[in-house]
Parts: structure tokens; C-alpha cells; sequence
């Protein structure tokens, strides 16, 4: 039996889109008018092809049936606690209090250094704030507990707690002391592969959490990744994993999916996920993409590459919300908003 899948596209933003979604002529997408669309893909392991929503009803009476659910889906509101995307993208800022992350490690190891940029990352319109004690860039290797802890116990300790704060972590123990700590949101890279009582820990505290998706440990992802379609494989992690939540007692739908651009990915894995990203709409469940600053940029940039890569993190910023992307992850939040701020005044 061939397995379809539905990815969303031909989308309209602004003004226009309300207008369309008003005359009946586009739906909206997650319940934001500020978004809309008019045709999906039909994607098969075999296939693909592009039909308008009118000619839904011209399918074979079973693909009808699977995509008129999804378009369901597609269509309804999606928020997490604390968060709604009535204004998207959510822009999550980073905090790395590591020696080796790619981007900034050592530059926020003090807790004075540490907490005078979390400040300024919210005071840049960082609508949550990432923070990590263990480096998951390729090639890393794993730290201890006791480690991971120090790193960031002083900063969660201190924050202002009318803030949102994500833990950047793999492990359950620090989850737990996190979220006892005031925590708002967990971010677990391994996609809760890495330890098998996290997911008690996420079940007992009801706290929202991030479905990532990596092939492998950060120390041996990149050892060339391989898929027999990374799109549609993405896709079926994630409802797989979807499933086992479920069935272990998690009801609530604070879940967001991050399909884990560099994490076990080469060029081609990365390109493929980003410009086919509005898959995932139909799984039902908020979308983060974190990119800022990847090696992609890099190899797509060549001799315009730099140090910042602030030009590509923003150009994929765009796409990403112009792909109705509820959140983002980036590093520089003040350059990001600004972006996002002008664009959306000149579309109006």
C-alpha cells in the first residue's frame, strides 16, 4: 500500500492572505490568517505532484479522505503554553554557557557574562531563551552530569523569572533540577533517545518539551549521514515518536518538532528539509527550525562566507516564516527582528 504524505505550499502573507482567507479563496494556515494557502503536494516515496485545494474532490475516494484530514490539520490553531503563534515567527534566542559550542563557546561562561547577555537577548525581543551547558555541535563529546549542572545551576538560579527559559539538554536528572528551577521549556536534541527516563521526567512535570531529530550522537552524526528519503523519514520519526508519547501518558500537546538541521545531515539532507520544511504542518504540532550560523551557510555562501553569518541566518529566517515556521532558533536576536520587522512592513 503506497503511503502519502501532505506538504502545504503556493502561500500568501499579509494583507493578501486575509483578504483570500475572507473571500473563501486560500485557507489559513495554523489558524493565522497572516497566512494562508491555496495547493498542496501529494508526496509518495515514488511520486509527487502539486494540486489546487478545488481539485481535492477529483482524488480517488481514500487519498481524498487521508488529505481532506490533513488539511484539517493543517488549518487549526497551534499554541504552547506561555506561547501563542498569532504573530509568528517566535524568535528563540541562544545562550550557550559552554567552552566549545560552535558559535560563542567560552564567551559566556562567567555567570556575570552569562546573565548580562541573557538580558540583552531579551531586551533584543527574544520571545525565549535557549539555554545550554553540554556543546552538541559535531564532533562533541559527552559531559557529565555534574558538569552540565555547574554550568548552568547559578544563571536558572538568577533569571528573571518573568521571562521563558528553555534547557538546551539530554539528560533527565538536569531536566528535573531545571524545571524545578522555573524552567518553561525543555529542548532535547536526541529526540529523547539519549536517556530513557527523560520522558517519565516530561510526563510527571506536564512541562512543554522539543522533539528534535539527530542521527546519532553529536561525536559521530556527521560521519556520513545517510537516508533513503531524509524528508520522509524526518516525517516518520516523528510520528512514530508522536505514538510512543502518547501511549506513555503524555496527552497535552505542548510539543514542538524540530527536525534538526545539522544533526546528522549533509548539504543535501539540510536543503531538502528547509525548502520542503511546511511538511511537518500536517503532523499538528508547532514547528522550530534552528539554523543560525550552520555550516550550510557556509557551503552555499562559498567565498561570501563569514565569521557572523548573519546574512544567511536571515535569508533563512524569512523563508522559514514565509513556510508558516512558528519558531525560530538564532543567536543574533536584534539582527533577526529587524529583519523580520522590515519585512513584514514592506509585504504589507
Amino acid at each position: 500500500m503506497i503511503r502519502y504524505y501532505t506538504r502545504v505550499c503556493n502561500f500568501y502573507y499579509g494583507s493578501k492572505s486575509k483578504t483570500l482567507v475572507k473571500k473563501k479563496r486560500t485557507l489559513p494556515l495554523n489558524g493565522n490568517n497572516e497566512i494562508s494557502f491555496d495547493k498542496i503536494q501529494i508526496i509518495s516515496r515514488k511520486s509527487s505532484k502539486i494540486i489546487d485545494l478545488n481539485d481535492i474532490n477529483k482524488l480517488p475516494i481514500d487519498l481524498k479522505k487521508k488529505i481532506k484530514k490533513d488539511i484539517k490539520t493543517i488549518s487549526l490553531k497551534k499554541n504552547i503554553k506561555n506561547l501563542n503563534f498569532r504573530s509568528i515567527p517566535k524568535v528563540m534566542g541562544v545562550l550557550n554557557v559552554t567552552p566549545d559550542s560552535f558559535s560563542d563557546g567560552g564567551k559566556y561562561n562567567r555567570v556575570s557574562s552569562a546573565k548580562k547577555h541573557l538580558d540583552h537577548l531579551f531586551k533584543s525581543g527574544a520571545n525565549i531563551v535557549d539555554i545550554g551547558g553540554e556543546s552538541t555541535r559535531p564532533g562533541s563529546l559527552t559531559v557529565s552530569s555534574k558538569v552540565e549542572w555547574k554550568r548552568v545551576k547559578d544563571i536558572l538560579k538568577k533569571y528573571n523569572k518573568k521571562k521563558l527559559i528553555s534547557l538546551d539538554t539530554r539528560k533527565s536528572d538536569i531536566m528535573e533540577k531545571g524545571i524545578k528551577l522555573g524552567v518553561n521549556l525543555i529542548n532535547d536534541v536526541s529526540g529523547l533517545n539519549y536517556d530513557n527516563h527523560s520522558i517519565n521526567v516530561l510526563k510527571k512535570y506536564k512541562v512543554p518539551f522539543v522533539l528534535q531529530h539527530s542521527l546519532g550522537s553529536p561525536d559521530v552524526m556527521q560521519k556520513n549521514p545517510k537516508y533513503k528519503n531524509v524528508l520522509l523519514d524526518i516525517y516518520d520519526f516523528f510520528e512514530e515518536k508522536i505514538k510512543f508519547i502518547r501511549k506513555i501518558g503524555i496527552k497535552h500537546n505542548n510539543i514542538i518538532l524540530d527536525p534538526g538541521i545539522g544533526f546528522g545531515k549533509n548539504l543535501k539532507h539540510n536543503m531538502t528539509i528547509i525548502k520542503n520544511i511546511s511538511i511537518y504542518h500536517s503532523l499538528g504540532l508547532p514547528i522550530l527550525l534552528g539554523f543560525s550560523k550552520k555550516k550550510y551557510i557556509k557551503e552555499l555562501s562559498g567565498k561570501n562566507d563569514s565569521m557572523s553569518r548573519v546574512g544567511g541566518t536571515v535569508s533563512t529566517s524569512i523563508f522559514a516564516m514565509m513556510q508558516g515556521i512558528q519558531m525560530i532558533r538564532v543567536h543574533d536576536v536584534n539582527e533577526i527582528n529587524q529583519s523580520i520587522k522590515v519585512f513584514k512592513e514592506l509585504i504589507k
